[in-house]
């Protein structure tokens, strides 16, 4: 089998599994916390985790500028296949071919830098390219065959992953505020989840004790809440579905 035929297999079956690789995470800061107790926390250190949880949300606004304005079967979390009605070349999708799995990989970077331990990102990095390159191998082979030269121009002058910002064009569709909410609830609590869980583990090991600081406790419960209030909306009721979206 030719490699990239052999990438193109594998990226099929990571296709299947790409929400799971966030799970790498765990055990690097697991060992990266275990030495929490020799850090000796302050403004400095404070500092950083505000960058890093910023660092994540920047991930999230790329991923909501991405979703918001994308029609209906395109931009999926479908696992079992590839879907794709038309195809996305306006937007984020005029700057960069993979806008969603950038929005990822800052959501995961600012994760992995908050124990400020060199290797984590490091690690963290080299994970994502070997996993999302087959990914996007086998996503663009889909398109090419599905749109052809439509896809072949489009791709040709369009960055695969670091953007670039002066081919931008508007999108078609307006942004739809409650489609980003229905599908980017659960990211949001994700990222929530991942920063204000370190920062309470630090201080357990650190102080010995359960510290509620205001900002990550605050962060955590309003999140929580708007978590359940939107899951309930998006299971209960038809309010947060848009047509054509």
């Amino acid at each position: 089998m030719a490699l990239a035929e052999e990438m193109k297999a594998q990226g099929e079956w990571l296709f299947r599994w790409r929400s799971y690789l966030p799970l790498i995470l765990l055990p690097l800061i697991g060992i990266a916390l275990a030495k929490a107790d020799l850090r000796s926390p302050g403004r400095l250190d404070e500092s950083w985790d505000y960058f890093c949880l910023g660092l994540s949300f920047v991930g999230l606004v790329v991923r909501v500028l991405t979703i918001g304005y994308v029609p209906q079967q395109t931009s999926g979390r479908n696992t079992t296949e590839l879907v794709a009605d038309e195809l996305n070349t306006t937007g984020m999708y005029s700057i960069v071919r993979h806008p969603l799995y950038l929005g990822n990989y800052l959501i995961g970077l600012g994760v992995s830098m908050v124990q400020f331990v060199w290797w984590v990102p490091v690690i963290y990095s080299l994970a994502f390219w070997l996993y999302y390159e087959r990914i996007m191998l086998t996503e663009e082979a889909f398109l090419e065959k599905r749109f052809g030269d439509e896809y072949r121009r489009w791709a040709a002058k369009t960055p695969a992953f670091l953007p670039r910002f002066r081919q931008w064009r508007r999108a078609v569709l307006p942004f739809s505020l409650l489609h980003v909410l229905r599908r980017e609830h659960t990211g949001l609590m994700v990222v929530i989840l991942c920063h204000t869980g370190q920062e309470f583990v630090e201080r357990l090991i650190t102080d010995h004790r359960v510290v509620w600081e205001a900002f990550w406790a605050t962060l955590l419960f309003s999140g929580l809440a708007m978590y359940l209030s939107l899951r309930w909306l998006t299971r209960k009721t038809t309010l947060l579905h848009v047509p054509g979206r």
